[in-house]
């Protein structure tokens, strides 16, 4: 049985869950609620979405704290709730994980930009990021993953702050848009300078989640192949949301065309996969199918 992530990924490919939203709206979570809140109104609501990835095959489940950062729970007034909310997070997540399988620490953007673009300092962002990541820790997760990040400043203020409270093993994915010109965050950022700043940061595993479908994100991990000898990690979403007649959100890239692609993602590099935004246990069940 591996004893960590590392010995998982040197055994085989991993795999890691699918998109937590919307599987919490399927369960009734209203929209404009915080779904960080869940972890102490619902908590067996949380406990039985990990639970049905486990159960589809995952590997690794993320904790529900994607957006338990202190600047992005004042949106909803629970900014003093932070520590509390992110442990349960973690605890939830270690409650549902059979022997053998992995809690992601997940981290996600704060939403807000640094100067000179914004209004925040490196060191506020280091601050929230190493609060998250001590609750994180506290919660019993087995590594941090700092995930959907748009701007590498801010990814390696995650870092930074991460490692003043954590020893646990740091992954990074940041999001990437397609472009005449290749591939960029939305603050400019290239492949090559973010994989390079990233490895030399200290990183265990880097890669990038969200923004693109399967058949773009198979391209995106052939080209970070390139830059990088860290694992890689590819988490594409469902193509691109679109409301549907009844006003819910569908997204464009079926679970066929979807998995499809898997296995050149695979081919190009990929070390770790997993879904996003639109996928569910059952895109996992398929793609679990493919891997093991």
């Amino acid at each position: 049985m591996p004893g960590s992530i590392f010995d998982l990924m040197n055994e085989r490919v991993v795999l890691l869950d699918g998109g937590l939203g919307t599987e919490f709206m399927k369960r009734g979570l209203p929209q404009g609620t915080c779904p960080e809140f869940w972890n102490v109104e619902r908590p067996e609501i949380v406990i039985s979405v990990h639970r049905s990835y486990f159960e589809a095959g995952s590997d690794v489940v993320s904790t529900n704290s994607f957006g338990g950062n202190r600047i992005k729970l004042s949106s909803y007034g629970l900014e003093a709730r932070g520590m509390e909310l992110v442990r349960a997070a973690a605890r939830l997540a270690a409650e549902a994980r059979p022997s053998g399988q992995f809690v992601a620490g997940s981290m996600g953007p704060t939403g807000k930009f640094l100067k000179p673009q914004g209004g925040y300092e490196e060191k506020e962002f280091e601050d929230v990021f190493a609060e998250q990541a001590l609750a994180l820790t506290e919660g019993g997760a087995d590594f941090l993953l700092l995930e959907t990040m748009f701007s590498l400043r801010e990814a390696l203020c995650g870092v930074r702050g991460v490692k003043r409270v954590s020893a646990l093993p740091i992954f990074v994915t940041m999001t990437f848009n397609r472009t005449p010109r290749g591939f960029f965050t939305l603050m400019g950022d290239s492949i090559g300078r973010c994989l390079k700043e990233l490895e030399e940061s200290g990183v265990g595993a880097t890669g990038t989640n969200c923004t693109l479908n399967s058949a773009d994100m198979a391209d995106l991990v052939a080209e970070m192949r390139k830059a990088t000898s860290l694992p890689l990690i590819a988490q594409p979403n469902a193509g691109q949301p679109e409301l549907s007649a009844a006003g819910g959100v569908t997204y464009s890239q079926g679970i066929e065309e979807y998995v499809s692609y898997v296995p050149r993602m695979i081919e190009n590099g990929a070390r770790i996969v997993g879904g996003c935004c639109g996928t569910d246990p059952q895109y996992i069940q398929r793609m679990a199918a493919i891997i093991k």
